[in-house]
């Protein structure tokens, strides 16, 4: 199965890719995690990347869609994947969608995990880091700049809902309760058992 999750910061993107791509027994794919394998491995892409991080720019989307095709290239990927944080914009969607018509595939299913703002600004603000022995707030997690964050995200990534569902692909699902609880729900609008096969009903 091929899954995009999208979601806002603060959704539980992260947690539910773990979880979700444990049970379907697909790599969950992060582009965080591209990059970082990218740059330490000190690859053509990733020393490209290194230069713009360095400078504090944002990667080129034809860099990071190399990366990305490169990684769903990889033998663990040909059954499937999970995508997190991967298309981050209609254009990156439209690349993805080329890329994986070039390797012979297509999109599943995108998750979207919805949480309203002030539960989010709830949970991201309420996080703390212990620096010399006293539990602080890091500054992107002030209410203020959380805010700012998820009007950023609306602006930008909050349009690839609007695509995917035109597409017949989205499924939204209430990111609010136990980690459980989104888990079972996410399963379900795939169509799969908590064992990651093809559900009854």
């Amino acid at each position: 199965m091929r899954v995009v999750l999208l979601g806002p910061p603060g959704a539980g993107k992260g947690t539910q890719a773990q979880i979700i791509a444990g049970k379907l027994n697909v790599p969950a794919i992060s582009t965080g995690d591209i990059f970082r394998a990218n740059v330490s491995g000190k690859t053509e892409l990733g020393l490209k990347v290194k230069e713009y991080l360095d400078a504090g720019d944002l990667v080129p989307d034809e860099i990071t869609v190399a990366m990305v095709k490169d990684r769903l290239a990889e033998p663990d990927a040909k059954a499937g994947f999970l995508l997190d944080g991967f298309p981050r914009s209609i254009p990156q969607s439209e690349q993805l969608r080329e890329s994986l018509a070039e390797l012979g595939h297509s999109l599943d299913r995108v998750l979207e995990l919805v949480v309203d703002e002030d539960e989010l600004v709830r949970r991201l603000s309420g996080r703390r880091m212990l620096v010399d022995g006293e539990m602080i707030q890091r500054d992107d997690d002030k209410p203020e700049t959380v805010r700012h964050r998820l009007q950023v995200y609306r602006e930008q990534t909050e349009p690839l809902s609007g695509f995917y569902e035109a597409a017949g692909l989205l499924s939204r699902i209430d990111a609010i309760g136990e980690v459980e609880e989104v888990t079972a729900r996410a399963l379900k609008a795939l169509g799969v058992d908590d064992a990651g096969q093809p559900s009854a009903d």
